[in-house]
């Protein structure tokens, strides 16, 4: 497939070429010019790259169209930045950049530019998994970046093995194993005598049920990070609303009882 550009673009596809145009010049502009800009590394850009991602995220979640647009324009300049700092090495550039995701798309899509069959999503991602493998990773896991979030790294490790054919058949089966694990960490428990329990055993057996639960929520087409995302949204609305409520009250928190507090909440649900 030719990398190539076709001589006479249409009105859309031009000005969107010459959008990105404006924002690599303005990049070199700002290298060039700018004490802060010429001071960055990748290092540097690391921590607010990631801070970028999540607020997107957020943006996302509260379905804010505007902060999503700009949001993505924030995280469009920092891949920007770091292809302007690998051309400055001869690394590469951001037509490297391109020009390789492109080139992957291509190969990984087989059944769009070649002559292989997929007509549904899981053939697609067997397919994906299988490429990746004969690309050289060792591992179908290996693709799972160690620095994942844990909830979001268990969707992504059950996603890869069930890629391969590594899952349970029935989502019956899977709520089995939910209850299992429920059970096992129970037995680390004695509520009513209340003996002391072994920590780290109890960690384990929550650490399976909470990976059981995940598998159950990808199992009905639940991202089990953002319904996890939303309820802790939820709760600091509601509890915000029980601050402003008891402030409204001449009241401190911390002087109130469980039951007072609990008006509040009840009012914060019903809103």
């Amino acid at each position: 497939m030719s990398n190539k550009l076709p001589p006479i673009f249409p009105p859309q596809r031009m000005e969107k070429l010459m959008a990105f145009d404006r924002l690599l010049t303005i990049m070199d502009e700002l290298r060039e010019k700018c004490p802060w800009d010429k001071k960055q590394t990748m290092d540097t850009l690391r921590h607010l790259t990631i801070e970028e991602t999540y607020e997107l995220s957020d943006a996302i979640l509260e379905k804010d169209l505007p902060e999503i647009k700009k949001e993505l324009g924030d995280i469009m300049l920092h891949l920007v930045f770091y292809s302007k700092i690998a051309s400055e090495t001869g690394e590469f550039d951001v037509a490297d950049v391109l020009h390789a995701i492109c080139d992957k798309l291509v190969s990984r899509h087989p059944h769009i530019y070649g002559d292989v069959i997929a007509e549904t999503e899981e053939e697609v991602k067997r397919n994906w998994e299988q490429l990746k493998l004969k690309e050289g990773n060792k591992s179908v896991l290996g693709g799972v970046p160690q620095s994942l979030p844990a909830l979001v790294k268990a969707m992504r490790i059950q996603e890869k093995a069930r890629g391969v054919g590594f899952d349970w058949e029935e989502k019956s089966q899977v709520w089995a194993k939910v209850e299992e694990e429920i059970g096992e960490f129970k037995e680390m428990f004695d509520v009513e005598n209340d003996v002391a329990i072994d920590k780290e055993k109890a960690e384990a057996e929550f650490g399976d049920l909470l990976f059981s639960l995940v598998n159950y929520a990808r199992f009905i087409d639940l991202n089990p990070e953002t319904a996890l995302e939303r309820t802790n949204k939820k709760f600091t609305k509601r509890f915000q609303y029980l601050e402003q409520k008891a402030k409204d009250a001449n009241k401190n928190l911390k002087d109130m009882t469980l039951a007072e507090m609990d008006v509040f909440w009840e009012e914060a649900k019903k809103l």
